[in-house]
């Protein structure tokens, strides 16, 4: 049977005639001017930023001519992730990492405004009038140069204005992004295809009275067209309840249900058309008195009559500018089963506006046609309803999906939404753009939230990019990591020390390997042995300190002329007879320097005491070149003595780190060891660390759980939080009650509290995950979720059974740690 449908080719009925200097040019002499939209990452902005977002909207719209047509054009577009295994220099858990995220499906966004200079003619044309409905497009030719240039202008104005607000980035389309190359689609290809994937070819589109169809998609359009189907009220952004608590407030643009919570293949159209304003008060002023005329036969257009009349007196009274809006949303499925759920879903978000769900399928094809980039002016008029600049820029979606960071080093972390792996940069780039001023971060999270998870997630990734990390830990928490590293560097790396009675954590505070004392390593002697001196409420006297500052100088210019080999025991001796005979020529008063005192003091750890170990290590720890330590000192945590000591011997390993590895990350990391190490004696040593330690490319991070502790220790407040620009918070819910002194103390902006205790509030039940916030500096911040591989899950884990069902099979197994981690994980895999 012969087909005797009417057919045409996409040839034929094709509206634009050419892409000129970035701009379309129609066939009926329209122009337009094409921009990539860069917007904020959604749940990262609050109301005030919505306004301003709206107000520089609104400045940029009043610069353009009469006769122009906005049209923002959203593509919300499922995509799946698409994982890196094929590098060659992947590590075990990275490739496990992404192959756990293979093919994750997600919603990406991308937005685009296109801005169309057309004629009074072509703003009034009907639907019967669009270039569909004509047999032969006879291009036209664009007469009025100084009009294009005005326009031009005018546009060059609009983009300036947007750019300048801070919050939104309009980027200028090549003639490459329109039309397309060899290797990539343009941007007419994706439209006519529904399709972002290179290749795609080109297929039929049925233009039917019920059904649209392009290929395999059928079109489902709902349409805001009417001011029937308006709103009362409309804003700039609304509360987005399932993120939001009694005290605290999560934000979205007013338009958000139709944009990233509509979780379905669809473009969202916004047009704003740009008449002459007066002449449209004009148009209805006479309407106005031809309702009044008329009042008297039907009360409808008396009703009409006062509506009418408000309008004008909005316009005349604020002298704002009559224009007329459009929008819709063009959803599609290549299932016909799927196509119902659309139309619901589409609609539920439309109603979420408290806008009347209009399921429109008269007008599909013209609508998908003006929807062409650099086809607005075929936009069928009667489609389109009156309103106000403002209230017409308040249904734009303000906000895009997470965004990878355009920095070759960071750490993985989870869309918190969709759950697609992220990029993120959390030192170099922000330092680089000047967000951060130090690369420290101070982590916070009570004992459940996640807080071991995200710290082995991210000095993981920091090792496998060429960084140094030592980590002070009181709990095992990186047992696991640290033995697979053991595992694969064969012993070279992965040093895990822990305190026993047997095996005790010995050094040598004195040692240096290349026999240089510079002030840096004389500070570290003097507040070590201040320590062990004095109590945390006995500050030293300025005496003493002096006294105290030459006995070490003393103690190292002797070894330096002796050649002798340093030790505790040699600067105690040394105090006890030369340093002694020394303050007696000096006629040092007791009062002022109590050396029977001081030695009595220090005798413990003289040979022969009960600490004579600690300090006298005739075993010199080779760390300078280990790229991964771990002191586990869970054991001595409690112990007045021991615990401040090997802390701050620990750090000492760490500057040492710091003054010798020039251009090396590195990365030193304290759990709860803060509590020994903020005393009196040494909140300088502290500040040291947290202020110099940026100099040598490298960051301090300090993790706690413990609230009461962080708010009354004001050496803690000003000696680490003050020096971490980069904020870490896990979930705090626990401490919603007090967390107005938590803001306080981290001096927390409201919307940074909004975003904190949104955490882990609306979190996917298919995925196992734990969110956590991140700040920078005070101005970005966003919630991140932390979804790590069955793997990672099990080299992490700081569940005894778990660690101790690793271990056991590792044991099997040589000690494979790896092997072990494979296995388990398969056979859970397996039995899921």
């Amino acid at each position: 049977m012969r087909n005797i449908s009417k057919t045409s080719t996409l040839e034929s009925k094709f509206p634009l005639l050419a892409v000129e200097d970035h701009c379309i040019i129609s066939k009926e002499a329209d122009i337009t001017t094409c921009f990539r939209v860069h917007l904020p990452e959604i749940f990262t902005v609050a109301g005030p930023e919505y306004d301003a977002m709206h107000s520089a909207w609104h400045k940029a719209v009043k610069t353009l001519p009469d006769f122009t047509v906005i049209h923002k054009q959203d593509w919300y577009i499922k995509e799946n992730y698409q994982p890196y295994i094929a590098k060659h220099d992947l590590s075990f858990l990275a490739k496990s990492y992404q192959q756990h995220f293979n093919e994750r499906p997600f919603l990406n966004h991308y937005c685009y405004v296109f801005i169309t200079k057309t004629s009074k003619e072509r703003m009034r044309m009907q639907s019967n009038f669009s270039s569909l409905c004509k047999g032969v497009l006879v291009p036209k030719e664009l007469r009025d140069k100084e009009a294009i240039s005005r326009f031009m202008e005018s546009v060059s104005q609009f983009e300036r204005i947007v750019n300048d607000s801070g919050y939104v980035k309009l980027e200028r389309l090549s003639e490459d992004d329109i039309i397309g190359t060899d290797d990539k689609q343009g941007l007419l290809e994706q439209y006519f295809t529904l399709s972002r994937q290179h290749g795609t070819p080109l297929q039929d589109i049925a233009l039917g009275a019920e059904e649209m169809r392009i290929g395999n998609n059928r079109l489902c359009l709902h349409t805001v067209s009417d001011t029937d189907d308006l709103p009362g009220t409309v804003s700039t952004d609304t509360r987005y309840e399932k993120l939001s608590t009694d005290r605290s407030d999560c934000r979205l643009s007013f338009a958000a249900p139709v944009g990233l919570l509509l979780n379905c293949n669809h473009i969202y159209n916004q047009y704003l058309f740009l008449d002459n304003s007066d002449e449209n008060l004009k148009k209805f002023e006479k309407s106005a008195r031809n309702m009044h005329s008329l009042a008297r036969y039907s009360r409808s257009n008396q009703i009409n009559k006062e509506w009418i009349e408000r309008y004008l007196n909005e316009a005349h009274s604020y002298g704002l500018s009559s224009i007329r809006a459009h929008f819709n949303v063009m959803a599609w499925s290549d299932n016909p089963n799927e196509l119902k759920q659309l139309k619901n879903d589409t609609g539920s978000a439309l109603a979420l506006m408290e806008c009347k769900p209009r399921h429109n399928t008269t007008d599909v094809a013209t609508l998908y046609w003006a929807g062409i980039p650099g086809n607005a002016g075929d936009f069928p008029a009667e489609e389109s309803f009156y309103t106000f600049i403002e209230p017409a820029l308040c249904f734009f979606t303000e906000e895009t999906n997470y965004q990878d960071s355009l920095s070759p080093f960071g750490i993985k972390m989870a869309d918190r939404l969709t759950g697609r792996p992220i990029h993120l940069d959390i030192s170099d780039l922000p330092m680089k753009k000047g967000i951060i001023t130090n690369r420290n971060k101070f982590i916070l999270g009570p004992s459940g939230s996640g807080k071991s998870f995200f710290t082995n997630h991210m000095v993981r990734q920091y090792y496998e990019q060429g960084a140094h990390v030592l980590l002070v830990d009181t709990g095992n928490s990186y047992q696991g990591l640290c033995e697979l590293i053991k595992g694969k560097t064969k012993g070279e790396d992965g040093v895990y020390f822990t305190y026993t009675e047997d095996n005790p954590i010995a050094f040598n505070p004195f040692y240096t390997d290349d026999g240089v004392f510079d002030i840096e390593k004389r500070e570290s002697i003097k507040t070590l042995i201040l320590t062990l001196w004095k109590r945390d409420d006995e500050p030293p006297s300025r005496a003493e300190e002096v006294a105290l500052s030459n006995a070490v100088s003393g103690y190292i210019d002797r070894i330096k002329k002796d050649n002798q080999n340093p030790s505790f025991n040699g600067f105690y001796e040394y105090v006890r007879g030369g340093y002694r005979t020394i303050l007696e020529e000096k006629q040092v008063r007791e009062k002022d320097f109590d050396i029977a005192n001081f030695l009595n003091v220090l005798e413990p750890y003289y040979k022969g005491g009960e600490y004579d170990y600690l300090l006298n290590s005739e075993k010199q720890l080779d760390l300078l070149t280990k790229r991964f330590i771990v002191f586990e000192i869970d054991a001595i945590k409690d112990h007045k003595i021991l615990f401040p000591i090997v802390t701050i011997i620990i750090m000492e390993v760490f500057i040492n780190k710091m003054r010798r590895l020039k251009g090396i990350r590195k990365l030193i990391l304290i759990e709860e060891a803060w509590k020994a190490i903020a005393k009196e004696g040494m909140a300088e040593y502290i500040k040291y660390l947290f202020k110099t330690v940026r100099k040598f490319f490298g960051e301090a991070i300090v993790v706690t759980q413990e609230v009461d502790d962080i708010i009354h220790s004001p050496i803690v407040r000003e000696s680490i939080i003050n020096n971490s620009d980069c904020k870490i918070l896990l979930d705090q819910r626990k401490y919603m009650n007090k967390f107005d002194d938590i803001q306080a103390m981290l001096g927390l902006t409201d919307k940074e509290k909004g975003q904190v205790l949104s955490i882990n509030m609306n979190n996917d039940s298919s995925r196992f995950y734990k969110e956590v916030w991140i700040g920078l500096g005070g101005t970005h911040s966003a919630v991140y979720a932390t979804e790590v591989s069955p793997e990672e899950y099990l080299t992490y884990t700081t569940e005894e059974t778990e660690k101790l069902e690793v271990m056991a099979l590792a044991k099997e197994l040589d000690g494979n740690v790896e092997l072990s981690i494979k296995r388990i994980a398969a056979y859970k895999s397996e039995n899921r």
